[in-house]
């Protein structure tokens, strides 16, 4: 199936307000987790066509992360300098309570003109949550908690009195005041398993997918598309992706082999075991990495997989392919955060806009 999607496919970027930039390597990366860095880099991206910006929640060193800054406290900053550009804080259910989310994130709306959005993390490092004293749950009831979560966010935000009762979490008669402004703040969500897709097609205004092939995205969307479409819902998808953009195909692909080349075997692998278990722990025996190779894995999210790396035309070619099979964000990763955020907005954001308004009047010409 393709997608006849005549929206403009958006944009988003990983913040990065962890260290350790978003390879697993020792290639050079010019990019830094402060908050001076991370300030510059919102005004660039937004001045270079960038929809979103998505910070990562991490509470332990790990990976290259060594240090770690909060993520709602961080959006709130970022947003603070920017004036277009919507931040998704990530939100890890156990740590906070949906009550303290609900909360923070209302009084961020109204600071922000309802700028910020959530991206609620069911949790995959389970050495994590032994390290901060969290319960660790098995993989499909940290997505039962995880709904429970949205659907208590969803309802504190819209209701008065708000009365719920669940396996997780509890309130009677509640209400929220000053709720946020409309439209609500978003809610995404991440996770490729069966149970991640089927939370996404209940209750999710958005679905984050690890990187990969057009094919491969369409089997994912038309589960979730046809499942949200029964349930009477509507849900979009994201899809994660590592941008090496150069003049020539053959520069990009000498730094993805650098990439390579200069990986952390020991972090890599580490990073590995950890995921995987995670996903195993899931009925079907997968999750989110579970096809994963070594060299998928360098890339956090499997961004080299969605191949967006080559010429700026090769790029905007790949990200229009991307859209075809049912993507309507990409989420990108970059070695060199600010001078490359730009160099898309510059190079490759142009051309995907010509390729789509192409794609628009043929379908116009079609009718």
């Amino acid at each position: 199936m393709t997608y006849a999607n005549r929206e403009l496919v958006k944009f988003a970027y990983w913040v990065p307000n962890v260290s350790g930039g978003l390879v697993i390597s020792n290639i050079e990366q010019r990019t830094s987790w402060t908050i001076e860095y991370n300030r510059k880099l919102a005004q660039i991206a937004e001045a270079s066509g960038f929809d979103y910006a998505l910070s990562q929640i991490r509470f332990t060193a790990g990976y290259g992360a060594e240090f770690q800054h909060e993520s709602v406290s961080f959006s709130h900053a970022l947003l603070e300098s920017t004036t277009t550009l919507r931040v998704i804080a990530a939100i890890l259910p156990g740590p906070w309570n949906p009550t303290l989310a609900a909360k923070q994130i209302a009084t961020i709306n109204h600071l922000t003109n309802g700028r910020v959005a959530v991206n609620v993390v069911s949790g995959w490092f389970r050495g994590e949550f032994h390290a901060i004293g969290e319960h660790w749950l098995d993989h499909d009831e940290r997505y039962r908690r995880s709904e429970e979560f949205i659907r208590a966010l969803r309802g504190i935000w819209t209701q008065d009195n708000f009365t719920f009762s669940g396996d997780f979490y509890r309130f009677n008669n509640y209400s929220l005041k000053p709720k946020p402004i409309d439209p609500q703040p978003e809610i995404f969500q991440g996770g490729s398993s069966r149970a991640a897709r089927d939370m996404a097609s209940r209750v999710s205004d958005w679905y984050f997918t690890n990187g990969n092939t057009p094919e491969e995205i369409r089997k994912q969307v038309d589960d979730i598309q046809g499942k949200a479409k029964a349930n009477g819902h509507s849900v979009k998808v994201g899809v994660n992706a590592f941008a090496i953009v150069r003049e020539t195909e053959e520069e990009a692909r000498a730094v993805l082999a650098e990439i390579i080349e200069k990986a952390n075997p020991e972090a890599v692998n580490a990073f590995g075991h950890e995921v995987k278990n995670a996903g195993k722990s899931s009925p079907e025996g997968e999750g989110n990495w579970a096809k994963s190779s070594f060299e998928d894995l360098v890339q956090y999210n499997d961004g080299f997989r969605s191949n967006l790396i080559g010429t700026p035309r090769q790029v905007a070619e790949r990200v229009v392919d991307l859209k075809r099979a049912g993507a309507d964000l990409i989420l990108l990763g970059f070695l060199h955060f600010q001078e490359e955020v730009e160099y898309f907005g510059k190079n490759v954001i142009p051309l995907i806009r010509e390729l789509e308004a192409d794609e628009g009047a043929a379908a116009v010409a079609a009718e």
